[in-house]
């Protein structure tokens, strides 16, 4: 346990135990016509009501699993499957969940299009939808092109009025304070936008951080000024006091929760599985969590970490498969908070996890496409891919040298063309401004080449 948190501290803050959630939560978030839910769909399998929390601000339910809308399912042409998200918006419906997270931003721009067809199907009353003002690019900065963006994700939702409105990606970029401001105080939108929540066209107000802690900081000193109604940070057991280590300009997802706890704000959470690294864990350690709850995925307990801490409003999870919705629900129906023993030891897994290499992409595409052609997703996909799975030998001398190095090689060739490996970046850093966690991948991309010469030649290393 951390150094000057006692136990009473410690399950506050982590919201351990059944009564610490209690007081927020509702196992009320129930299906069409009452009754448990029973997840059919790929295999039976009976469930309980998901559980929900209650914005302080509106007193509406809200689940603590919500649906992130970055990665809807697509068909061989690469559109979006709009059939398939139907069915996975209806099926997350009536399974408890009411919160979707989109942006203009996700899905090549068509995320929010996709999902307003599939929520318009179901009465208003039945979900809430979130959206950003994702003005990213500097010729979004002038206010008419913020402006234009704005109103068109009321067209695309379908909806005259957006539930949660995101400042989005605040903190990035490398030169985040001047950034923020130019992309929301210098050409008045967020005047306006406090305006439109005033006018009852947003109902909650809030941003999604990213990176640089001062920017943070600032907008938590002037919560009196703008009265945020929620913020969005990533939290997870690897970040939670490991924060820094992973983004040398953040913080510790500790920190960041408790300077919203202190103020009454709740946390929306994004990056719960860490890019997708917390369910696709060295295998030792996957070993280890199935060892103590077997009948639970690996992504399981993360997902319970997540949503423990009693000011969590709600957790995203991007579930373009049936099977990830289907595994988040068993674990939020109800959520089981994490004990303090259970903390304890995600606390020790986080510790050995940071001992492996992985580089915290989550494959948002933000840096792409890269103007010299490189698969970068891709090529980080494909290193941490075999760190995961144990296939990334640590030096020429390993036992297993051969056979990793060779599996290496040609696992990078079939995901990754030639003429996209890491060999051609030319380090121009044009990725590096867009990357919301704040990897360096120009020297990302160096260190992987130097790798794949160093098998490719049988160097010593």
């Amino acid at each position: 346990m951390k150094d000057g948190l006692d136990r009473r501290e410690f399950l506050k803050r982590l919201g351990a135990g059944t009564a610490a959630v209690a007081a927020i939560s509702f196992a009320g978030c129930r299906p069409k016509g009452g009754g448990a839910a029973t997840i059919s769909e790929g295999g039976d399998m009976p469930a309980g009501e998901m559980t929900c929390r209650i914005n302080p601000k509106t007193g509406e339910r809200v689940s603590i699993l919500g649906y992130g809308c970055m990665r809807w399912p697509t068909d061989e042409n690469g559109d979006i499957d709009q059939e398939q998200v139907n069915r996975l918006v209806d099926f997350a419906i009536a399974h408890g969940v009411n919160y979707f997270d989109t942006s203009p931003a996700y899905c090549k721009g068509m995320s929010e299009r996709a999902t307003g067809i599939a929520l318009s199907r179901h009465p208003r009353d039945k979900w809430v939808v979130a959206t950003k003002l994702s003005n990213f690019a500097p010729s979004t900065w002038s206010r008419e092109a913020s402006m234009a963006m704005y109103r068109n994700s009321f067209k695309e939702l379908q909806v005259d009025r957006i539930d949660y409105m995101l400042l989005h990606a605040v903190g990035m970029g490398s030169d985040a304070m001047r950034e923020f401001e130019s992309r929301y105080i210098d050409n008045g939108m967020l005047d306006f936008l406090l305006s439109e929540r005033e006018a009852g066209r947003i109902g909650n107000l809030g941003f999604s951080y990213h990176g640089d802690i001062a920017v943070f900081d600032r907008l938590l000193a002037e919560h009196d000024k703008y009265k945020w109604d929620f913020v969005q940070i990533q939290l997870n057991y690897v970040d939670w006091r490991h924060g820094r280590e992973l983004d040398p300009r953040s913080n510790d997802a500790e920190y960041l929760y408790g300077e919203l706890q202190k103020r009454g704000i709740p946390a929306i959470i994004m990056e719960p599985l860490l890019g997708g690294r917390l369910s696709n864990v060295h295998d030792h350690i996957a070993a280890e969590l199935r060892e103590r709850r077997n009948d639970r995925s690996v992504a399981s307990w993360a997902f319970r970490f997540a949503a423990s801490p009693e000011g969590v409003l709600t957790v995203l999870s991007g579930m373009t498969y049936m099977e990830h919705l289907r595994d988040n629900l068993a674990t939020y129906s109800p959520l089981e908070p994490l004990s303090e023993e259970e903390s304890e030891f995600l606390k020790r897994m986080a510790q050995a996890l940071l001992r492996y290499p992985t580089i915290p992409c989550n494959d948002c595409k933000y840096c792409m496409p890269c103007p010299y052609g490189l698969d970068i997703p891709g090529i980080l996909l494909h290193y941490n891919r075999c760190v995961n799975e144990g296939r990334l030998p640590s030096s020429s001398g390993d036992e297993n040298y051969r056979r990793a190095r060779r599996e290496f090689l040609i696992g990078y060739d079939r995901s990754v063309p030639r003429l996209r490996q890491a060999d051609h970046c030319i380090g121009c850093k044009e990725c590096v401004r867009h990357c919301p966690q704040r990897i360096d991948i120009p020297a990302q991309m160096r260190r992987i080449d130097r790798f794949v010469e160093d098998l490719k030649q049988g160097r010593e290393f």
